[in-house]
């Protein structure tokens, strides 16, 4: 049976960074489950779609063919749209609150679950999102829930924007008000919403380095073999 790690958590609680880390430590695959449904926001965005109306987007899913490849010189997973590498655009900001609004759909969560229950039945893997541990690999070896404070997250984010030149004028109170929009919004939605899953070690990173959240997960890792 393939090693499935679920590593849980509001946005900017470090989940990919970990992900990443974590993955590369023990030689498995990472995937990026957050980067598909940004995919699927570009996508509609793309076409014109507010991505509130579910309407307009379910219809559109059955146009979308994704692929899931792998960088090997960068390791970084690229998604692949009908063909098109969306990967350099799904990291501006716009798509961040768009993805977690499409996620609400359950044909679109629908559609991406079992693309990724099959990647992970076949692969010894890490996963990060906002319902892996508790919805898509409930039976996950490993449950992980990161969390930290709102501001604290919003710095994360505010820095990460600012360092790559996307920050497009945005200030840090704005940024604060859309993690808190979102929290809000991944919380609350009907379908798959985020939450503690079972049996999942809840870890706060507000006041912790990137090497002591790896540290102390490995040695929950540890705990779980």
């Amino acid at each position: 049976m393939p090693l499935n790690i679920a590593i849980d958590g509001p946005s900017g609680a470090g989940k990919s960074t970990l992900a990443k880390k974590l993955a590369s430590k023990l030689g498995i695959l990472y995937l990026d489950t957050g980067a598909m449904y940004r995919g699927i926001a570009y996508f509609v965005l793309e076409k014109g779609i507010d991505p509130a109306f579910a309407d307009s987007v379910v219809p559109l899913l059955k146009d979308i063919n994704m692929g899931i490849e792998y960088d090997s010189a960068s390791g970084v997973q690229q998604i692949i749209i009908n063909g098109e590498n969306v990967t350099p655009y799904i990291r501006e900001h716009r798509i961040s609150f768009a993805a977690s609004t499409v996620s609400k759909i359950p044909e679109v969560r629908i559609k991406l679950v079992e693309l990724q229950r099959i990647i992970a039945s076949e692969n010894d893997c890490v996963l990060d999102g906002r319902d892996i541990g508790s919805y898509v690999l409930p039976d996950a070896n490993v449950k992980i829930y990161l969390d930290a404070a709102p501001a604290v997250r919003a710095k994360r984010r505010y820095d990460e924007l600012s360092e790559k030149s996307m920050l497009n004028g945005m200030s840090f109170e704005e940024i604060l008000a859309d993690v808190n929009k979102r929290d809000y919004q991944d919380m609350h939605r009907d379908f798959a919403p985020l939450v503690v899953a079972k049996n999942a070690v809840v870890l706060d990173t507000s006041a912790m380095t990137a090497d002591e959240v790896m540290q102390k997960v490995l040695e929950i890792c540890d705990k779980c073999k």
